[in-house]
Protein backbone atom coordinates (compact mmCIF):
# COMPACT_ATOMS: atom_id res chain seq x y z
CA UNK A 1 0.00 0.00 0.00
CA UNK A 2 1.56 3.43 -0.77
CA UNK A 3 2.00 6.27 1.44
CA UNK A 4 -1.09 8.32 0.15
CA UNK A 5 -3.46 5.60 0.50
CA UNK A 6 -2.83 4.81 4.41
CA UNK A 7 -5.04 6.70 6.89
CA UNK A 8 -2.31 8.94 8.47
CA UNK A 9 -1.62 10.46 5.46
CA UNK A 10 -1.32 13.94 4.72
CA UNK A 11 -4.25 15.67 3.12
CA UNK A 12 -3.44 16.93 -0.56
CA UNK A 13 -4.36 20.17 -1.83
CA UNK A 14 -6.80 20.62 -4.66
CA UNK A 15 -7.67 23.08 -7.20
CA UNK A 16 -9.45 25.60 -4.60
CA UNK A 17 -6.21 25.43 -2.66
CA UNK A 18 -4.01 26.27 -5.78
CA UNK A 19 -5.86 28.86 -6.78
CA UNK A 20 -5.73 30.66 -3.69
CA UNK A 21 -1.69 30.29 -3.78
CA UNK A 22 -1.88 32.28 -6.50
CA UNK A 23 -4.26 34.60 -5.05
CA UNK A 24 -1.48 34.59 -2.28
CA UNK A 25 1.09 34.69 -4.56
CA UNK A 26 -0.24 38.28 -5.27
CA UNK A 27 -0.30 39.64 -2.20
CA UNK A 28 3.69 38.78 -2.10
CA UNK A 29 4.00 40.17 -5.27
CA UNK A 30 3.05 43.58 -3.93
CA UNK A 31 4.55 43.29 -0.68
CA UNK A 32 7.66 43.44 -2.89
CA UNK A 33 7.24 45.76 -5.22
CA UNK A 34 6.28 48.15 -2.74
CA UNK A 35 9.98 48.24 -1.39
CA UNK A 36 12.26 48.19 -5.00
CA UNK A 37 10.05 50.77 -7.14
CA UNK A 38 10.57 52.86 -4.15
CA UNK A 39 14.65 52.59 -4.27
CA UNK A 40 14.43 53.35 -7.99
CA UNK A 41 11.82 56.52 -7.13
CA UNK A 42 14.78 58.04 -4.43
CA UNK A 43 16.69 60.29 -6.99
CA UNK A 44 13.29 61.94 -7.76
CA UNK A 45 12.06 62.01 -4.90
CA UNK A 46 15.44 63.58 -3.26
CA UNK A 47 14.98 66.51 -5.86
CA UNK A 48 11.32 67.16 -5.26
CA UNK A 49 10.93 67.01 -1.21
CA UNK A 50 14.51 67.40 -0.37
CA UNK A 51 14.96 64.50 2.67
CA UNK A 52 18.04 65.16 4.87
CA UNK A 53 20.15 61.86 4.77
CA UNK A 54 18.73 60.62 8.14
CA UNK A 55 15.18 61.12 6.52
CA UNK A 56 15.91 59.57 3.52
CA UNK A 57 16.94 56.74 5.77
CA UNK A 58 13.66 56.70 7.32
CA UNK A 59 11.80 56.70 4.05
CA UNK A 60 13.17 53.95 2.37
CA UNK A 61 13.34 51.74 5.83
CA UNK A 62 10.76 52.83 7.68
CA UNK A 63 8.20 50.72 6.50
CA UNK A 64 10.65 47.44 6.70
CA UNK A 65 11.31 48.46 10.84
CA UNK A 66 7.25 49.01 11.35
CA UNK A 67 6.78 45.62 9.15
CA UNK A 68 9.50 43.89 11.42
CA UNK A 69 7.73 45.67 14.61
CA UNK A 70 4.23 44.41 14.14
CA UNK A 71 4.94 41.07 12.43
CA UNK A 72 5.13 38.83 15.38
CA UNK A 73 2.02 40.79 16.46
CA UNK A 74 -0.01 40.38 13.44
CA UNK A 75 1.22 36.39 13.32
CA UNK A 76 -0.34 36.22 16.49
CA UNK A 77 -3.67 38.42 15.92
CA UNK A 78 -4.51 36.24 12.64
CA UNK A 79 -3.96 32.89 15.10
CA UNK A 80 -6.82 34.54 17.46
CA UNK A 81 -9.10 36.24 14.80
CA UNK A 82 -8.65 34.68 11.70
CA UNK A 83 -5.52 34.97 8.85
CA UNK A 84 -7.99 35.21 5.81
CA UNK A 85 -9.65 38.08 7.61
CA UNK A 86 -6.69 39.73 9.38
CA UNK A 87 -5.47 39.54 5.53
CA UNK A 88 -7.95 41.20 3.46
CA UNK A 89 -8.26 43.50 6.29
CA UNK A 90 -4.70 44.64 5.60
CA UNK A 91 -4.86 44.63 1.73
CA UNK A 92 -7.71 47.38 2.30
CA UNK A 93 -5.64 49.19 4.58
CA UNK A 94 -2.16 48.81 2.37
CA UNK A 95 -4.84 50.38 -0.51
CA UNK A 96 -5.62 53.40 0.91
CA UNK A 97 -2.38 54.19 2.67
CA UNK A 98 -0.65 53.79 -0.71
CA UNK A 99 -2.85 56.44 -1.93
CA UNK A 100 -1.70 58.97 0.81
CA UNK A 101 1.94 58.02 -0.20
CA UNK A 102 1.81 58.85 -3.20
CA UNK A 103 0.49 62.06 -2.54
CA UNK A 104 2.79 63.02 0.05
CA UNK A 105 3.84 67.18 0.24
CA UNK A 106 6.68 66.78 2.75
CA UNK A 107 9.35 64.23 4.28
CA UNK A 108 7.70 64.23 7.12
CA UNK A 109 4.41 63.16 5.78
CA UNK A 110 5.69 60.34 3.94
CA UNK A 111 7.81 59.11 6.49
CA UNK A 112 4.47 58.55 8.68
CA UNK A 113 2.68 57.39 5.57
CA UNK A 114 5.23 54.85 5.03
CA UNK A 115 5.32 53.36 8.96
CA UNK A 116 1.50 52.69 8.28
CA UNK A 117 2.07 51.59 5.35
CA UNK A 118 4.61 48.60 7.25
CA UNK A 119 1.52 47.95 9.55
CA UNK A 120 -0.68 47.09 7.27
CA UNK A 121 2.07 45.08 5.23
CA UNK A 122 3.14 43.26 8.46
CA UNK A 123 -0.46 41.27 7.65
CA UNK A 124 0.31 39.87 4.24
CA UNK A 125 3.73 37.87 4.68
CA UNK A 126 2.22 35.67 8.45
CA UNK A 127 -0.98 35.39 6.83
CA UNK A 128 0.17 34.23 3.73
CA UNK A 129 2.53 31.53 4.76
CA UNK A 130 0.79 30.33 7.55
CA UNK A 131 -2.18 29.97 5.21
CA UNK A 132 0.08 27.82 2.85
CA UNK A 133 1.32 25.75 5.90
CA UNK A 134 -2.41 25.08 6.30
CA UNK A 135 -4.31 24.73 2.73
CA UNK A 136 -0.91 22.38 2.21
CA UNK A 137 -0.37 19.49 4.47
CA UNK A 138 1.24 17.19 2.17
CA UNK A 139 5.34 17.94 2.40
CA UNK A 140 5.54 17.31 -1.23
CA UNK A 141 2.84 20.11 -2.13
CA UNK A 142 4.06 22.60 0.65
CA UNK A 143 7.56 22.11 -0.61
CA UNK A 144 6.53 23.22 -3.74
CA UNK A 145 4.28 25.74 -2.91
CA UNK A 146 6.70 27.82 -0.27
CA UNK A 147 8.91 28.01 -3.34
CA UNK A 148 5.85 29.51 -5.27
CA UNK A 149 5.66 32.02 -2.49
CA UNK A 150 9.49 32.52 -3.00
CA UNK A 151 8.99 33.25 -6.51
CA UNK A 152 6.10 35.83 -6.26
CA UNK A 153 8.56 37.73 -3.96
CA UNK A 154 11.07 37.58 -6.71
CA UNK A 155 8.68 38.35 -9.40
CA UNK A 156 8.31 41.80 -6.94
CA UNK A 157 11.58 42.45 -7.22
CA UNK A 158 11.47 41.26 -11.27
CA UNK A 159 8.20 43.95 -11.81
CA UNK A 160 8.56 46.38 -9.72
CA UNK A 161 11.50 48.19 -11.22
CA UNK A 162 10.32 47.62 -14.58
CA UNK A 163 6.94 49.02 -13.71
CA UNK A 164 7.77 51.66 -11.40
CA UNK A 165 10.74 52.77 -14.18
CA UNK A 166 7.86 52.86 -16.89
CA UNK A 167 5.55 55.12 -14.49
CA UNK A 168 8.68 57.50 -13.15
CA UNK A 169 9.74 58.05 -17.23
CA UNK A 170 5.86 59.84 -17.79
CA UNK A 171 4.54 60.35 -14.13
CA UNK A 172 5.52 61.57 -10.94
CA UNK A 173 7.71 60.11 -8.22
CA UNK A 174 4.66 59.13 -6.16
CA UNK A 175 3.16 57.26 -9.12
CA UNK A 176 4.95 54.35 -8.00
CA UNK A 177 2.77 53.53 -5.12
CA UNK A 178 -0.89 53.65 -7.28
CA UNK A 179 0.49 50.29 -8.56
CA UNK A 180 -0.47 48.79 -5.10
CA UNK A 181 -4.60 49.17 -6.28
CA UNK A 182 -4.85 46.70 -8.66
CA UNK A 183 -3.37 44.13 -6.74
CA UNK A 184 -4.89 44.63 -3.97
CA UNK A 185 -8.54 45.30 -5.58
CA UNK A 186 -7.64 41.74 -7.03
CA UNK A 187 -6.86 39.97 -3.43
CA UNK A 188 -10.07 41.53 -1.55
CA UNK A 189 -11.93 40.22 -4.73
CA UNK A 190 -10.65 36.91 -4.90
CA UNK A 191 -10.06 36.19 -1.19
CA UNK A 192 -13.44 35.48 0.16
CA UNK A 193 -13.95 32.89 -2.75
CA UNK A 194 -11.12 30.90 -3.00
CA UNK A 195 -8.84 31.27 0.66
CA UNK A 196 -9.77 29.10 3.31
CA UNK A 197 -10.25 30.79 7.27
CA UNK A 198 -7.95 29.51 9.64
CA UNK A 199 -7.76 30.37 13.45
CA UNK A 200 -6.02 28.87 16.58
CA UNK A 201 -9.03 27.54 18.66
CA UNK A 202 -7.16 28.22 22.00
CA UNK A 203 -5.77 31.21 21.20
CA UNK A 204 -6.32 33.90 23.82
CA UNK A 205 -6.05 37.79 24.17
CA UNK A 206 -3.58 39.40 22.12
CA UNK A 207 -1.34 41.92 24.74
CA UNK A 208 -1.42 44.94 23.46
CA UNK A 209 1.41 45.43 26.00
CA UNK A 210 4.03 43.63 24.52
CA UNK A 211 3.11 44.39 20.97
CA UNK A 212 3.52 48.39 22.17
CA UNK A 213 6.90 47.60 23.85
CA UNK A 214 8.04 45.33 20.52
CA UNK A 215 7.57 48.53 18.39
CA UNK A 216 9.11 50.79 20.86
CA UNK A 217 12.06 48.64 21.44
CA UNK A 218 12.96 48.63 17.81
CA UNK A 219 12.53 52.06 16.86
CA UNK A 220 14.10 53.05 19.61
CA UNK A 221 17.93 51.51 18.48
CA UNK A 222 17.03 51.81 15.33
CA UNK A 223 16.50 55.74 15.32
CA UNK A 224 19.84 55.78 17.85
CA UNK A 225 21.61 54.06 14.87
CA UNK A 226 20.40 56.82 12.80
CA UNK A 227 21.71 59.31 14.60
CA UNK A 228 24.98 58.09 15.21
CA UNK A 229 24.95 57.75 11.24
CA UNK A 230 24.06 61.33 10.94
CA UNK A 231 24.90 63.33 13.67
CA UNK A 232 28.21 60.95 14.93
CA UNK A 233 28.35 59.36 18.41
CA UNK A 234 26.16 61.39 21.05
CA UNK A 235 24.01 61.53 24.57
CA UNK A 236 20.81 61.34 22.86
CA UNK A 237 21.64 58.36 20.23
CA UNK A 238 23.14 56.27 23.24
CA UNK A 239 20.38 57.18 25.19
CA UNK A 240 18.07 55.82 22.52
CA UNK A 241 20.11 52.65 21.97
CA UNK A 242 19.99 51.80 25.62
CA UNK A 243 16.34 52.53 26.06
CA UNK A 244 15.54 50.01 23.13
CA UNK A 245 17.72 47.59 24.54
CA UNK A 246 16.64 47.76 28.18
CA UNK A 247 12.52 47.81 26.61
CA UNK A 248 13.49 44.39 24.89
CA UNK A 249 14.95 42.60 27.75
CA UNK A 250 11.83 43.71 29.84
CA UNK A 251 9.55 42.47 26.78
CA UNK A 252 11.48 39.31 26.90
CA UNK A 253 10.98 38.68 30.10
CA UNK A 254 7.14 39.38 30.04
CA UNK A 255 6.96 36.58 27.49
CA UNK A 256 8.25 34.11 29.77
CA UNK A 257 5.98 35.21 32.75
CA UNK A 258 2.56 35.50 30.41
CA UNK A 259 0.43 32.65 29.97
CA UNK A 260 -0.62 33.88 26.82
CA UNK A 261 2.78 35.30 25.53
CA UNK A 262 2.87 36.83 22.00
CA UNK A 263 6.05 34.57 21.24
CA UNK A 264 5.68 30.80 22.21
CA UNK A 265 8.98 30.54 23.87
CA UNK A 266 9.41 26.44 23.47
CA UNK A 267 10.04 27.38 19.85
CA UNK A 268 13.36 28.48 20.73
CA UNK A 269 14.46 24.88 22.11
CA UNK A 270 14.39 23.69 18.39
CA UNK A 271 18.06 23.55 17.19
CA UNK A 272 16.49 24.04 13.76
CA UNK A 273 14.24 26.59 14.52
CA UNK A 274 17.21 28.97 15.67
CA UNK A 275 19.33 28.04 13.48
CA UNK A 276 17.41 28.40 10.15
CA UNK A 277 16.15 31.78 11.79
CA UNK A 278 19.97 33.28 12.37
CA UNK A 279 20.88 31.89 8.87
CA UNK A 280 17.66 33.54 7.25
CA UNK A 281 18.19 37.13 8.97
CA UNK A 282 21.91 37.39 8.51
CA UNK A 283 20.94 36.18 4.68
CA UNK A 284 18.81 39.02 4.22
CA UNK A 285 20.87 41.50 6.41
CA UNK A 286 23.04 40.89 3.25
CA UNK A 287 21.03 41.10 0.59
CA UNK A 288 18.91 44.41 1.09
CA UNK A 289 21.62 46.09 2.78
CA UNK A 290 23.65 45.99 -0.69
CA UNK A 291 20.24 46.52 -2.55
CA UNK A 292 19.90 49.82 -0.97
CA UNK A 293 22.76 51.11 -3.22
CA UNK A 294 21.96 49.74 -7.22
CA UNK A 295 19.20 51.86 -8.34
CA UNK A 296 20.94 55.07 -7.05
CA UNK A 297 24.00 54.32 -8.41
CA UNK A 298 22.60 53.65 -11.82
CA UNK A 299 20.37 56.92 -11.92
CA UNK A 300 22.95 59.13 -10.49
CA UNK A 301 26.33 58.01 -11.00
CA UNK A 302 25.81 56.35 -13.99
CA UNK A 303 23.12 58.68 -14.90
CA UNK A 304 20.51 56.14 -16.71
CA UNK A 305 16.33 56.95 -16.92
CA UNK A 306 14.19 55.37 -14.04
CA UNK A 307 13.48 52.84 -16.78
CA UNK A 308 16.59 51.91 -17.75
CA UNK A 309 17.98 51.25 -14.55
CA UNK A 310 14.67 49.23 -13.70
CA UNK A 311 15.51 47.11 -17.05
CA UNK A 312 19.03 46.46 -15.92
CA UNK A 313 17.52 45.31 -12.48
CA UNK A 314 16.03 42.51 -14.04
CA UNK A 315 19.10 39.92 -14.81
CA UNK A 316 19.75 39.41 -11.07
CA UNK A 317 15.71 39.28 -10.48
CA UNK A 318 15.03 36.62 -12.78
CA UNK A 319 18.79 34.56 -11.68
CA UNK A 320 16.74 34.91 -7.95
CA UNK A 321 13.56 33.55 -9.74
CA UNK A 322 15.48 30.07 -11.28
CA UNK A 323 17.25 29.27 -8.03
CA UNK A 324 14.45 29.40 -5.86
CA UNK A 325 12.85 27.27 -8.20
CA UNK A 326 16.01 25.06 -8.16
CA UNK A 327 16.07 24.58 -4.61
CA UNK A 328 14.08 21.11 -4.40
CA UNK A 329 16.15 19.97 -6.93
CA UNK A 330 19.74 20.61 -5.69
CA UNK A 331 18.35 18.94 -1.84
CA UNK A 332 17.82 15.76 -3.73
CA UNK A 333 21.89 15.73 -4.07
CA UNK A 334 22.53 17.39 -0.59
CA UNK A 335 22.08 17.72 2.62
CA UNK A 336 20.08 21.78 3.31
CA UNK A 337 23.12 23.08 5.14
CA UNK A 338 25.21 22.02 2.50
CA UNK A 339 23.00 23.96 -0.66
CA UNK A 340 22.37 27.13 2.06
CA UNK A 341 25.95 27.46 2.47
CA UNK A 342 27.04 26.85 -0.86
CA UNK A 343 24.74 29.54 -1.78
CA UNK A 344 25.96 32.07 0.55
CA UNK A 345 29.54 31.74 -0.31
CA UNK A 346 28.57 32.05 -4.03
CA UNK A 347 27.02 35.68 -2.96
CA UNK A 348 30.07 36.13 -0.67
CA UNK A 349 32.22 36.14 -4.62
CA UNK A 350 29.46 38.33 -6.14
CA UNK A 351 29.85 41.09 -3.84
CA UNK A 352 33.35 40.94 -3.69
CA UNK A 353 32.72 41.33 -7.54
CA UNK A 354 30.57 44.08 -6.63
CA UNK A 355 33.96 46.01 -5.09
CA UNK A 356 35.74 46.32 -8.63
CA UNK A 357 32.57 48.91 -9.70
CA UNK A 358 33.72 52.45 -10.48
CA UNK A 359 32.16 55.83 -11.10
CA UNK A 360 32.54 54.88 -14.94
CA UNK A 361 32.47 51.83 -16.78
CA UNK A 362 30.79 50.24 -13.69
CA UNK A 363 27.49 48.48 -15.44
CA UNK A 364 29.19 45.10 -16.31
CA UNK A 365 30.79 44.42 -13.27
CA UNK A 366 27.46 45.41 -11.52
CA UNK A 367 25.17 43.62 -13.15
CA UNK A 368 27.84 40.44 -12.69
CA UNK A 369 27.98 41.00 -9.35
CA UNK A 370 24.11 41.36 -9.02
CA UNK A 371 23.07 37.98 -10.91
CA UNK A 372 26.07 35.71 -8.63
CA UNK A 373 24.25 37.38 -5.90
CA UNK A 374 20.76 36.08 -6.71
CA UNK A 375 21.86 32.92 -8.04
CA UNK A 376 23.10 31.89 -4.74
CA UNK A 377 20.69 33.86 -2.50
CA UNK A 378 17.72 32.33 -4.15
CA UNK A 379 18.07 28.99 -2.42
CA UNK A 380 18.72 30.35 0.92
CA UNK A 381 15.47 32.11 1.27
CA UNK A 382 12.86 29.09 0.81
CA UNK A 383 14.90 26.52 2.57
CA UNK A 384 15.41 28.82 5.69
CA UNK A 385 11.71 29.98 5.85
CA UNK A 386 10.49 25.95 5.76
CA UNK A 387 12.77 25.14 8.08
CA UNK A 388 11.60 27.87 10.39
CA UNK A 389 7.88 27.71 9.98
CA UNK A 390 7.76 23.58 9.13
CA UNK A 391 9.30 22.98 12.91
CA UNK A 392 6.34 24.71 14.49
CA UNK A 393 3.23 22.94 15.57
CA UNK A 394 -0.01 23.79 12.91
CA UNK A 395 -1.65 25.52 15.40
CA UNK A 396 1.39 27.77 15.79
CA UNK A 397 2.31 28.49 12.24
CA UNK A 398 0.99 31.63 12.51
CA UNK A 399 3.41 32.98 15.04
CA UNK A 400 6.02 30.87 13.70
CA UNK A 401 5.52 32.44 10.44
CA UNK A 402 5.32 36.23 12.66
CA UNK A 403 9.03 35.29 13.95
CA UNK A 404 10.44 34.15 10.68
CA UNK A 405 9.21 37.20 8.69
CA UNK A 406 10.34 39.44 11.89
CA UNK A 407 13.70 37.85 11.48
CA UNK A 408 13.51 38.53 7.80
CA UNK A 409 12.08 42.33 8.01
CA UNK A 410 14.80 43.08 10.73
CA UNK A 411 17.50 41.99 9.21
CA UNK A 412 16.27 43.76 5.55
CA UNK A 413 15.81 46.67 8.03
CA UNK A 414 19.06 46.46 10.07
CA UNK A 415 20.96 45.86 6.69
CA UNK A 416 19.73 49.34 5.63
CA UNK A 417 20.59 50.66 8.06
CA UNK A 418 23.55 49.54 9.09
CA UNK A 419 25.45 49.07 6.11
CA UNK A 420 23.59 52.27 4.68
CA UNK A 421 25.37 54.11 7.76
CA UNK A 422 28.54 52.76 7.07
CA UNK A 423 27.79 54.35 3.53
CA UNK A 424 26.57 57.79 4.94
CA UNK A 425 29.49 58.65 7.12
CA UNK A 426 31.55 57.15 3.64
CA UNK A 427 30.11 59.75 1.39
CA UNK A 428 29.99 62.33 3.84
CA UNK A 429 34.18 62.15 4.59
CA UNK A 430 34.93 61.79 1.23
CA UNK A 431 32.96 64.90 0.69
CA UNK A 432 34.46 66.92 2.54
CA UNK A 433 37.74 66.67 1.89
CA UNK A 434 37.21 66.84 -1.65
CA UNK A 435 35.13 69.63 -2.53
CA UNK A 436 36.64 71.91 -4.89
CA UNK A 437 37.07 75.82 -3.42
CA UNK A 438 34.34 78.52 -3.83
CA UNK A 439 31.85 76.16 -3.67
CA UNK A 440 28.89 78.13 -1.76
CA UNK A 441 28.14 77.10 2.22
CA UNK A 442 24.33 75.77 0.61
CA UNK A 443 25.31 73.70 -1.76
CA UNK A 444 28.13 72.57 0.37
CA UNK A 445 25.40 71.03 2.32
CA UNK A 446 22.96 69.45 0.27
CA UNK A 447 26.15 67.41 -1.38
CA UNK A 448 27.23 66.40 2.32
CA UNK A 449 23.50 65.23 2.85
CA UNK A 450 22.51 62.81 -0.24
CA UNK A 451 24.18 62.25 -3.84
CA UNK A 452 20.77 63.46 -5.00
CA UNK A 453 21.34 66.22 -3.50
CA UNK A 454 24.30 66.74 -5.06
CA UNK A 455 23.19 66.55 -8.21
CA UNK A 456 20.54 69.20 -7.57
CA UNK A 457 22.98 71.78 -6.13
CA UNK A 458 25.62 70.76 -9.01
CA UNK A 459 22.92 71.64 -11.56
CA UNK A 460 22.27 75.00 -10.16
CA UNK A 461 26.25 76.02 -10.20
CA UNK A 462 28.48 76.95 -13.03
CA UNK A 463 29.43 74.10 -15.47
CA UNK A 464 33.14 73.55 -14.14
CA UNK A 465 32.10 73.86 -10.48
CA UNK A 466 29.33 72.09 -10.65
CA UNK A 467 31.20 69.51 -12.59
CA UNK A 468 33.77 69.35 -10.06
CA UNK A 469 31.44 69.01 -7.20
CA UNK A 470 29.37 65.95 -8.81
CA UNK A 471 32.42 64.10 -9.31
CA UNK A 472 33.77 64.27 -6.05
CA UNK A 473 30.37 63.37 -4.46
CA UNK A 474 29.97 60.58 -7.00
CA UNK A 475 33.74 59.21 -5.77
CA UNK A 476 32.63 59.31 -2.78
CA UNK A 477 29.24 57.71 -2.95
CA UNK A 478 31.36 54.66 -5.22
CA UNK A 479 33.91 54.42 -1.88
CA UNK A 480 30.71 53.86 0.26
CA UNK A 481 29.32 51.16 -2.06
CA UNK A 482 32.53 49.16 -2.40
CA UNK A 483 33.10 49.12 1.79
CA UNK A 484 29.77 48.40 2.59
CA UNK A 485 29.97 45.53 -0.15
CA UNK A 486 33.15 44.00 1.29
CA UNK A 487 31.68 44.24 4.59
CA UNK A 488 28.70 42.24 3.61
CA UNK A 489 31.05 39.64 1.49
CA UNK A 490 32.78 38.95 4.82
CA UNK A 491 29.45 38.64 6.61
CA UNK A 492 28.55 36.04 3.73
CA UNK A 493 31.47 34.21 3.73
CA UNK A 494 31.37 33.80 7.62
CA UNK A 495 27.73 32.56 7.41
CA UNK A 496 28.25 30.17 4.97
CA UNK A 497 30.54 28.60 7.32
CA UNK A 498 27.84 28.55 10.35
CA UNK A 499 25.30 27.43 7.91
CA UNK A 500 26.94 24.03 6.84
CA UNK A 501 27.58 23.54 10.66
CA UNK A 502 24.13 24.52 12.05
CA UNK A 503 22.01 22.98 9.41
CA UNK A 504 23.30 19.84 8.71
CA UNK A 505 20.06 17.71 8.79
CA UNK A 506 18.15 16.35 7.10
CA UNK A 507 19.64 14.29 4.77
CA UNK A 508 18.36 14.43 1.14
CA UNK A 509 16.66 11.08 1.79
CA UNK A 510 14.75 12.03 4.67
CA UNK A 511 13.32 15.37 2.73
CA UNK A 512 10.42 14.81 0.61
CA UNK A 513 10.73 17.83 -2.02
CA UNK A 514 14.11 16.52 -2.56
CA UNK A 515 12.91 12.49 -2.88
CA UNK A 516 10.30 13.52 -5.51
CA UNK A 517 13.12 16.10 -7.41
CA UNK A 518 15.34 13.13 -7.60
CA UNK A 519 12.60 10.44 -8.55
CA UNK A 520 12.02 12.90 -11.26
CA UNK A 521 15.17 13.47 -12.45
CA UNK A 522 15.80 9.47 -12.57
CA UNK A 523 12.77 8.98 -14.57
CA UNK A 524 14.08 11.84 -17.25
CA UNK A 525 18.03 9.51 -17.53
Amino acid sequence: MSTLETPTAPRRAGRREWVGLAVLALACLLYVMDLTVLHLAIPALTEQLRPTSSQLLWIIDGYGFMVAGALVTMGTLGDRIGRRRLLLIGAAAFGALSVLAAFSTSPEMLIVTRALLGIAGATVAPSTLSLIFHMFPDPKQRSLAVGIWIGAFSAGSAIGPVLGGLLLQWFWWGSVFLLALPVMSALLVLGPRVLPEYRDPDAGRLDLVSAGMSVVALLAVVYGIKQIAQDGLHTGAVLAIAGGIAVGVAWVHRQRRLAEPMIDVGLFRIRAFNSALVVNFLSIFVMVGYFLFIAQYLQLVLEQSPLEAGLWSLPSAIAFVISSQLAPRLLARARPGYVVAGGLGSSAIGLLLLTQVGVTGGLPALIAASVVISLGMGPVFGLTTEMVVGSAPPEKAGAASGISETAAELGGALGIAALGSIAVTIYRSGVASALPAGVPADAVDAARDTLGGAVVAASQLPEALGSALLGAAREAFVSGLVLTSAVAAVIAAVLAVVAAVALRTPAPADNPAAAEALEQDEALV
